[in-house]
């Protein structure tokens, strides 16, 4: 197992892994178990060596590939079973509190766990490709002033069955079952929701190799990337074990930004992190490491930082692409979004130094779905009135 490491910001020090809370009615969820645990876990409730065996690979197909969330609907098990199964275990979903429908497409789900912790997921669908953002945390504790989910305390990781249970939840919704490689709508996986993924490894590890298991959900590790604000001890770890696109929040190229933006920074600092991006397995032309830097106004947005990013990177000898992110407002932020004429500006030069600088464009702020946005507001409303726009909601799901 690995070692607890503690976590900086608003809990401090914050053990890792935490001990999953266990289902009020002693069920055992069977998402987020591996082939072997699942096997295990059918033999320890009774089955002989043989028959947990057959089950466990007939139970992870209907789970994986056919979306099944109810014993009954496994065909291939006896019938006489099913009591017997559903008694012991559950195929779990997140409890969905409210889903909203942004008037550009994007979906947001705010999502509840069974020991009634809140979190979110979001959905962006493109032309040709849909992308999934996936939390990682209740909460997160790295405390980046520019970002509207740093506001919020850690409360705690979530589980490799409640990460990989958004993407479950979305291939739900989107009516993907059975799981199909081509014609998907659902192509694409970004750890870039609620939670520092390097903060809380094991899960995120386990669940995405659910996620990119052949015989499971069969995402390409090439169309999943990883965001990480720079948690530099894990990030050899992240190559090695998981081995899927890395992406950076750098947001700042001078130690005094950098500090004031990404708190984190004072712990590994720019230079730490870029040699660890440098030298990140898998890192290659065909695989290059993404910069996410939000624009700023006055800030970080002016030419000298333009050229001090270009700078840096080829210092370092990385194959990168940078994400320029208008900043995406929020109550209460201290910050304003750079000028579109700056942020042109910005992306022209490193362009210009042969550097792939896009400018994305903000989605799902109406439903403040974007990047950097995420938050559960919605604590402050009551149950009810929840229920109701959950309600109202479904329609534009369907």
């Amino acid at each position: 197992m690995t070692p607890a490491m503690p976590i900086p910001g608003h809990i401090d020090p914050v053990p890792v892994p935490r001990a999953a809370t266990l289902r009020a009615d002693g069920r055992v969820d069977l998402i987020g178990l591996t082939k072997d645990q699942l096997r295990a876990t059918l033999a320890d409730a009774g089955l002989d060596t043989k028959q947990a065996k057959l089950r466990a690979k007939q139970i992870w197909h209907w789970l994986y590939n056919r979306g099944a969330t109810d014993f009954s609907a496994m065909t291939d098990i006896a019938r006489a079973q099913h009591p017997w199964l559903a008694e012991r275990f559950v195929v779990g979903r997140p409890e969905v509190v409210e889903a909203q429908v942004s008037s550009d497409g994007t979906r947001k789900w705010l999502l509840r766990s069974p020991d009634a912790q809140d979190y979110e997921m979001v959905f962006i669908p493109d032309a040709d490709r849909g992308t999934l953002c996936v939390s990682s945390q209740v909460g997160c504790t790295l405390n980046c002033t520019f970002c509207h989910t740093g506001t919020m305390r850690l409360v705690r990781n979530l589980t490799a069955g409640e990460i990989v249970g958004q993407v479950m939840l979305a291939r739900d919704s989107l009516g993907e079952w059975p799981s199909q490689p081509e014609g998907r709508m659902l192509t694409n996986i970004v750890m870039m929701g609620m939670g520092e993924p390097l903060y809380n490894f094991d899960s995120v590890r386990d669940a995405l190799k659910l996620v990119m298991d052949g015989d499971g959900l069969a995402l390409s590790r090439r169309r999943i990337t990883l965001s990480t604000s720079g948690v530099v001890p894990m990030m050899a770890r992240a190559g090695a074990e998981i081995g899927v696109n890395l992406a950076v929040s750098l947001h700042a190229v001078t130690k005094e930004v950098r500090d004031e933006l990404v708190p984190l920074n004072r712990k590994y600092g720019i230079e730490e992190l870029l040699q660890a991006c440098a030298d990140y397995h898998g890192a290659s032309n065909a695989r290059r490491i993404t910069f996410e830097y939000v624009m700023l106004r006055d800030k970080n947005d002016s030419d000298a930082d333009a050229r001090e990013l270009v700078r840096l990177l080829r210092h370092y000898k990385l194959p990168a692409k940078v994400n320029l992110i208008p900043f995406n407002p929020w109550p209460g932020a201290n910050y304003q979004c750079s000028t579109p004429e700056r942020i042109r500006a910005f992306s022209a030069i490193v362009f210009e130094a042969g550097i792939s600088a896009p400018v994305r464009t903000p989605r799902g702020r109406d439903i403040d779905a974007a990047c950097g946005q995420l938050k559960t507001a919605a604590e402050k409303k009551s149950r009810a009135q929840l229920d109701r726009e959950a309600a109202a909601a479904l329609p534009a799901l369907a």
